[in-house]
């Protein structure tokens, strides 16, 4: 049996480094900074406002709203999907075929665990759903052992209609538009763009050591063990950004209380 917990303990490197902190001030000194990075911080805001107002007056290109998705009842459509709602937005979640829990995408793992409530997007008249690369019964089992209860789907067969132009087996974010029964594509985003279902990562960035990872600029000394390989730092005890220990975090608390992994149905 899998100790799960033991897994989990001492991930977090410590800092012991002087050169590890900030530097200490007094109220003052450090409001009056922090003043000072507000006004870009208010700068930031206001251009994120007008990106997505610009967001909001792209045109929109049809598709097919037959195209076949399989969900819970066998084959259904685009079209069905929507739930009734005017807007759907759609994860196109990773998939390895065949491989095991452990070795599935912990990126689309990550994002996908901050989506369970959902009444908010709802009351916008918006559907969230996760459409997988990958075939339904392997790819739900993972969705049950998670925990999730958005809708899922597996969009393998249709992914050169739904993702033309794009590369298939990547993550994205795709927004449509019902208008009856007629279907239109109005946003679709990929790559560090798909940050933007992430609260985890937001609220990291509000921290004085920030992801901890090595891209980041960040003080001499900072701790930035996270998705450092091979390192012969000890505080360094990492496999991924979003992996510890050969899985996605969020599986191991999943096996602590006492889930079933196994994606191919007792086969």
């Amino acid at each position: 049996m899998v100790d799960a917990a033991s897994k989990l303990s001492g991930l977090i490197p410590g800092a012991t480094e002087a050169e590890s902190l900030p530097p200490v001030a007094d109220r003052e000194a450090f409001q009056a900074q922090l003043d000072e990075l507000r006004v870009r911080e208010k700068v930031h805001t206001r251009e994120g406002d007008a990106i997505a107002a610009a967001r909001r007056r792209l045109p929109m290109v049809e598709v097919d709203a037959g195209t076949e998705l399989i969900g819970e009842n066998g084959p259904t459509t685009l079209l069905d999907a929507f739930g009734g709602r005017r807007q759907l937005l759609t994860y196109y979640m990773m998939w390895y075929p065949g491989r095991p829990a452990d070795e599935q995408c912990e990126g689309c793992t990550w994002n996908n665990t901050q989506t369970d409530e959902r009444s908010y997007l709802e009351s916008r008249d918006i559907t969230y759903a996760v459409l997988c690369q990958g075939p339904y019964d392997e790819s739900r089992r993972y969705r049950d052992f998670m925990g999730w209860t958005m809708p899922w789907y597996s969009a393998q067969a249709s992914l050169e209609t739904l993702l033309v132009g794009r590369s298939i087996g990547s993550m994205h974010i795709v927004c449509y538009l019902r208008d009856g029964d007629r279907v239109f594509e109005t946003y679709w985003t990929t790559g560090r763009g798909v940050e933007a279902m992430d609260i985890n990562y937001r609220l990291i960035d509000l921290t004085v050591w920030g992801r901890q990872e090595p891209w980041e600029d960040s003080p001499s000394g900072w701790p930035q063990g996270w998705g450092v390989k091979d390192s012969a730092d000890p505080r360094t005890r990492y496999d991924g950004i979003t992996r510890a220990n050969g899985r996605p975090i969020a599986q191991w608390s999943r096996l602590a209380a006492g889930r079933s992994d196994d994606l191919a149905g007792g086969a």
